[in-house]
């Protein structure tokens, strides 16, 4: 039997006894040799603890450097991805997952930089990587944890943004400057032109013929009449009425134009007769108005100019990427904003004083329907008929709400016009010219120009419309949508589907994309090329729509 003792203080000695005694010749356990005999006194045999400390030790020290080996290692793989090594180490000692851990990290890294706003982004952007390759070459090269990868890919994102925008407004600005351009078809069209009305009597021929000059005053007839200095433009948008009316010879044009454009426009109509319809060709310097008239046309072009020319400089203050809410932000780029002839339709009743009823159709339109019923339409009154949307339904007008051409922060602007309200169109128009004279139409629109000058140009965005649609107030009668389909001169225009573009009476190439130059889409421009004579010898020497 073998008995264990213990003290108090602990494991002291220990002592192993047996109770039977050794007979038979075999030595009792412990007992050293030749030690025999029945009686004899217990043997003891103490062991210190010492003895059993050192294994421990040795076990322990083994376990904290394989352990220490483990940390250091665990420190080391963590610092590549994690933003708190320290924070890290309980989890992957513990068995955490490496993708759960890396996951964990990623989110709190994202959601820091989020909440950060800008300041961290500040303090990233000193030393951007400007590709994915450096932002890895930087974030394995020096060791940064993945907070610092988070706040670098978000300080590049925004930048990059900003930089697509600042693209994006850039190019949007040059595509209106690109409207300013004259094709140099166009332009040789021009000087070929004039050089034919010098030298060819044909091209000087009276317009209209003798015979017909009495229908450019006749009520019975259908008067079209037209302000342009674009021969091209000219003859399509004549060629194109005649082709669509059921009764060509019922109509008479009357084209009005300027100084230097005169020879030219007469030349062109002049070799190239009109069939069956009557035309006749007015520059600007025949006309004998009166000096009030005169000073009037003066000061609305100045004003004009003048609101042209300091959002221009309001937007070279601004270093041009600026953001712009809508393509009408930049009116003041195109040609249009400072011609006097685009402005010159308020005062069409000057222009043509023994005329009672007109369609006033722009050098950028087509037809395509007969539009002889619009001569016989009711105005119940009103002095201009006009669609106000051409594509999306009632009441809807993206893009030509009062508020895209008013500045609503003016209590003048707001305390008199609606802000949700559409404007209706210019650029195909029924006017009653009788009807119009009873009125203080062109009074109002001078008066509204100079409240714009002495607002410091604030009241609205450039152009004719925005004091016309203030002028013309309670005097519009809407027509139907599908006369006029306007804006084939903008980007938007692929939201129009190609059955209202066809099922369009007149379609309106309004926006900087003019049919005649190359920024405007082809498919939408063949709308307006099919009616260029392409085999008029002066088309073909001067190489237009090549």
């Amino acid at each position: 039997m073998m008995k264990f003792y213990i003290s108090a203080t602990g494991i002291k000695k220990l002592t192993i006894s047996s109770s039977a005694a050794v007979s038979s010749g075999r030595g009792g356990v412990g007992l050293p040799v030749g030690m025999k005999g029945k009686g004899l006194p217990p043997v003891t045999r103490r062991i210190s603890h010492r003895t059993l400390l050192l294994p421990a030790v040795l076990v322990l020290g083994l376990l904290l450097t394989l352990l220490f080996f483990r940390i250091t290692f665990i420190m080391l793989e963590s610092a590549a991805f994690c933003s708190s090594p320290i924070g890290c180490l309980g989890w992957r000692i513990f068995g955490g997952s490496d993708s759960t851990l890396l996951r964990e990290e990623l989110m709190r890294a994202l959601l820091e930089a989020t909440n950060d706003g800008n300041n961290g982004i500040e303090r990233s952007s000193t030393s951007l990587p400007s590709s994915f390759n450096d932002l890895v070459k930087d974030m394995t090269s020096n060791g940064q944890d993945i907070k610092a990868f988070a706040f670098k890919t978000k300080a590049m994102i925004m930048k990059m943004e900003q930089m697509v925008e600042s693209a994006r407004q850039s190019e949007s600005i040059f595509w209106h400057l690109a409207s300013h351009g004259v094709p140099k078809g166009i332009h040789c069209l021009s000087l070929k032109l004039a050089e034919e009305y010098a030298e060819n009597a044909a091209a000087r021929s009276r317009l209209p013929s003798p015979q017909y000059v009495s229908h450019l005053i006749d009520p019975s007839f259908h008067h079209v009449v037209l302000l342009t200095d674009n021969v091209l433009a000219a003859s399509v948008v004549v060629s194109s009425t005649i082709k669509s009316s059921s009764i060509p010879e019922r109509l008479v044009f009357h084209i009005v134009t300027d100084k230097k454009t005169y020879t030219a426009m007469h030349a062109w109509f002049a070799v190239n007769s009109v069939d069956s319809a009557v035309l006749e060709v007015r520059g600007l310097h025949q006309y004998d108005w009166s000096h009030e008239v005169n000073i009037g046309i003066k000061e609305m072009i100045d004003i004009h100019r003048l609101i042209c020319s300091h959002k221009l400089d309001s937007m070279k203050r601004e270093n041009i990427p600026n953001k712009y809410e809508h393509e009408k932000d930049l009116q003041h780029l195109r040609p249009s904003c400072t011609s006097l002839l685009n402005h010159l339709r308020i005062y069409i009743p000057e222009l043509f004083p023994d005329l009672n009823k007109i369609v006033f159709l722009g050098d950028d339109t087509v037809v395509q329907r007969d539009l002889s019923s619009l001569w016989e339409l009711d105005l119940n009154g009103k002095v201009v008929g006009a669609a106000f949307d051409s594509s999306c339904g009632d009441d809807c007008c993206p893009g030509r709400k009062y508020k895209d051409y008013f500045n609503f922060t003016c209590p003048i602007i707001s305390s008199k016009l609606d802000y949700d309200r559409c404007g209706w169109l210019y650029g195909m128009n029924v006017f009653d010219l009788q009807a119009w004279r009873k009125t203080n139409i062109t009074a109002t629109y001078h008066h509204w120009l100079k409240l714009n000058l002495n607002s410091g140009f604030e009241l609205w965005n450039p152009g004719a419309l925005p004091p016309s649609l203030i002028a013309f107030e309670g005097h519009v009668h809407r027509i139907d949508p599908s006369w006029h389909i306007a804006g084939l001169g903008y980007r938007s225009i692929i939201n129009v589907t190609q059955s209202v573009l066809e099922d369009g009476a007149v379609v309106h190439f309004s926006g900087p994309a003019k049919p005649w130059l190359e920024i405007g889409a082809p498919e939408i421009r063949s709308l307006w090329s099919r009616h260029v004579n392409m085999s008029n010898e002066f088309i073909r020497k001067c190489g237009i729509m090549e």
